[in-house]
C-alpha cells in the first residue's frame, strides 16, 4: 500500500537512546523543537524540495565524524571545512539552519546546538512531505573540527556489497541502508552521478535500466549545456511525497543512480525492496528507526571534544 497523506502523529521511541533524550531542551529551552518546526515550515511553503536538501544534510553531516554538525563550519582564509570536500558542493539548506539558530540564540543563548538542530529540522521537513513524524533525541553538542580530508561518503556508483561497508563502518545494518537509501524518494541527482548508465556500451544501452526512463533522462541530460550539470527526480512518479514509491520504481527497472537499482537486482537486498513496496506503513516505521539510528553516529555529548555555537558558520573560539 502506498502512503499518500501526511502521517500526522508522533513515533515514540524509548525515552533516552544512547545518552541522548527525547525532550532534552524541554526545561532549558521549553520552545526549541517548535521554533525549528516553525522555520522548516516557513521554508516547505516556499520550496517544497528542502526536504531531500535537509535529509542530504543530515546524512552527509553523521557519515563524516558522527552528527557533530562539521558540514556548516564555512572555510575561511586559515581554516579549511568540510564545504570544500567534492561530495558536500552541492549540499544546500544551510539557510534554514542559520534562521532557526538565530531565533534560538535570541530567545534560549547558548543552548540549543546545531547538530540538534540539524536533526530535528530534517525530521519535520519529511513529516511535512507526508513521511512519519517520530520523535528525535536531542542533547548532542557541535563538534570543533571540520576536515574535508575526512568526507568519505558512499557513491552512488557502488555495488551493494561496496556500499554496505560505509554503513557497516559506522554501525548500521543491511536493512538500515535500503532504509536510508529510500529517502530518495524526495531527492535530486545531477546528471554527473548517472551519466554512464545513459552511454550505449558495445552498441547496447544500460539492461538494468527501462527504456523509456533512459530515453527522458538523455534527453534533459543532453539538453543541458557544457557548463550546467541538469539535475532529475530519484523518484520520477511521487517526486515530492515521501512515501515508499522509490521501492516500487526501482522494482521496474525505472533507478536513477546505479547503487539505487541495484537494490532491487542483488540477492542480498532483493526481498526487502520488495517488503517495502509493498507496505508503505512498514517502509515508515522502518525509516524512522533507522533515522535515529544515523542520529546517534558519533555524537559529542559534551566535554573537550564539543560545546554550543553561537553561530552555526564558526567556531566559537576559532584558531
Amino acid at each position: 500500500m502506498k502512503i499518500t497523506t501526511i502521517l500526522n502523529f508522533m513515533f515514540f521511541f524509548p525515552f533516552t537512546f544512547a545518552d541522548l533524550n527525547i525532550g532534552f531542551y524541554s526545561s532549558t529551552c521549553p520552545r526549541a523543537e517548535a521554533i525549528v518546526s516553525d522555520v522548516v515550515q516557513r521554508h516547505f511553503n516556499m520550496d517544497n524540495s528542502i526536504v531531500g536538501a535537509m535529509l542530504r544534510m543530515h546524512f552527509h553531516d553523521c557519515f563524516v565524524r558522527g552528527c557533530d554538525a562539521s558540514i556548516l563550519i564555512d572555510p575561511t582564509s586559515t581554516r579549511t571545512s568540510e564545504k570544500l570536500a567534492g561530495p558536500n558542493r552541492s549540499v544546500r539548506g544551510y539557510e534554514i539552519i542559520d534562521e532557526a539558530k538565530a531565533i534560538l540564540e535570541k530567545t534560549c543563548p547558548l543552548t540549543v546546538s546545531c547538530a540538534d538542530i540539524i536533526a530535528l529540522a530534517t525530521r519535520d521537513a519529511v513529516s511535512l512531505a507526508g513521511g512519519i513524524r517520530y520523535s528525535v533525541p536531542t542533547g548532542r553538542k557541535d563538534g570543533l573540527l571540520s576536515d574535508p580530508s575526512l568526507v568519505n561518503l558512499p557513491g552512488p556508483s557502488l555495488s551493494v556489497q561496496n556500499a554496505l561497508q560505509f554503513f557497516t563502518a559506522k554501525g548500521l545494518t543491511l536493512q538500515d541502508m535500503v532504509t536510508l537509501l529510500g529517502a530518495h524518494t524526495v531527492g535530486f541527482a545531477h546528471c554527473s552521478l548517472f551519466q554512464e548508465r545513459l552511454s550505449l556500451v558495445h552498441g547496447k544501452a544500460d539492461p538494468t535500466m527501462d527504456p523509456k526512463l533512459r530515453a527522458t533522462l538523455v534527453q534533459i541530460c543532453d539538453n543541458g549545456s557544457k557548463k550546467s550539470d541538469p539535475r532529475v527526480f530519484l523518484d520520477q512518479n511521487t517526486s515530492f511525497l515521501f512515501d515508499n514509491e522509490f521501492y516500487m520504481e526501482v522494482m521496474k527497472k525505472r533507478g536513477v543512480l546505479h547503487l539505487d537499482q541495484q537494490l532491487a537486482l542483488d540477492p542480498l537486498t532483493k526481498d526487502m525492496v520488495e517488503e517495502f513496496a509493498a507496505n508503505g506503513w512498514m517502509f515508515q516505521e522502518k525509516f524512522a528507526n533507522a533515522m535515529v539510528k544515523l542520529g546517534n553516529i558519533g555524537v559529542v555529548l559534551g566535554g573537550k571534544d564539543g560545546d554550543v555555537r553561537r553561530n552555526c558558520r564558526a567556531f566559537n573560539f576559532p584558531l
